[in-house]
């Protein structure tokens, strides 16, 4: 409860802060649409000149990319730490954070969370649905409960590998950062993992596991049996490497001993 009233009191002052600036967030919202519409068109790009790929129709593509875009905002909105090195390490803003009675990342995040960044979800579950109702899919009951613990799950992936990426700092403070070139990696997660190499598949799945943030939960939804097995793992190995990242960083605040020259 501790922890929820002072996310709580951060999220307040943070919308306060936001809306003092209403147009930049208005503007904010809009390059985020821009640069999500540009994925749609690249999609119906490459469908205007196939109907199938690798067995995979355009509605399914959009679906999955749909599905993509909702863990995916989730992650954006609380994990936005890819400069942590510059900022926190370099320039000693750790040392702040570690004089505080509270977990260094719960700070970390609250102080990096971006909540503008949600919108993208809704722009997710609108393709979702739109692709959902060409396909023709049904939907049980206890669809939504499955779709939350995959979504949170896809969340926790993302989460989990780029704490671990942010947590090297504290061993390399290196200004060299991996950070850009893993968002373009992550970007592989959003189409179907069998139209790449097996060396590829095999790092999305098990080493980097990208494809659990899309493809693979989408395929429970888009009734794709045989990857089955793989989507009702997406909740456990986001637990998994979310708390994989926990240690990692636990491990490297024991090892930092504060900025100087």
């Amino acid at each position: 409860m501790y922890y929820l009233s002072i996310f709580w009191h951060y999220t307040l002052q943070y919308l306060k802060t936001r809306m003092a600036y209403r147009v930049d967030l208005f503007v904010e919202l809009m390059s985020d649409l821009l640069f999500q519409a540009v994925n749609l068109v690249f999609i119906l790009v490459v469908f205007s000149h196939t109907s199938l790929l690798n067995g995979w129709s355009r509605e399914e593509i959009l679906f999955i990319y749909g599905f993509f875009l909702v863990p995916y905002a989730i992650f954006s909105a609380f994990f936005n730490i890819w400069d942590f090195n510059e900022r926190y390490i370099v320039q000693g803003e750790m040392d702040r954070i570690l004089t505080r009675p509270i977990h260094s990342l719960f700070q970390v995040i609250l102080e990096r969370m971006e909540l503008e960044s949600l919108f993208g979800a809704v722009t997710g579950l609108v393709i979702m649905l739109y692709a959902g109702a060409q396909l023709g899919l049904s939907v049980s009951w206890y669809d939504p409960f499955i779709f939350l613990f995959m979504v949170l799950g896809g969340a926790c992936i993302y989460g989990g590998v780029f704490v671990c990426l942010a947590s090297i700092s504290f061993w390399s403070d290196s200004r060299i950062d991996i950070m850009p070139m893993m968002y373009n990696i992550a970007n592989y997660g959003r189409y179907p993992v069998d139209i790449y190499h097996r060396v590829i598949r095999f790092v999305l799945t098990w080493i980097l596991p990208f494809a659990f943030v899309g493809v693979y939960p989408s395929a429970y939804f888009l009734g794709r049996e045989e990857w089955y097995g793989y989507a009702f793992l997406t909740p456990l190995v986001g637990l998994l490497f979310l708390s994989l990242s926990i240690w990692v960083w636990n491990q490297g605040v024991k090892r930092y001993r504060g900025a100087g020259n």
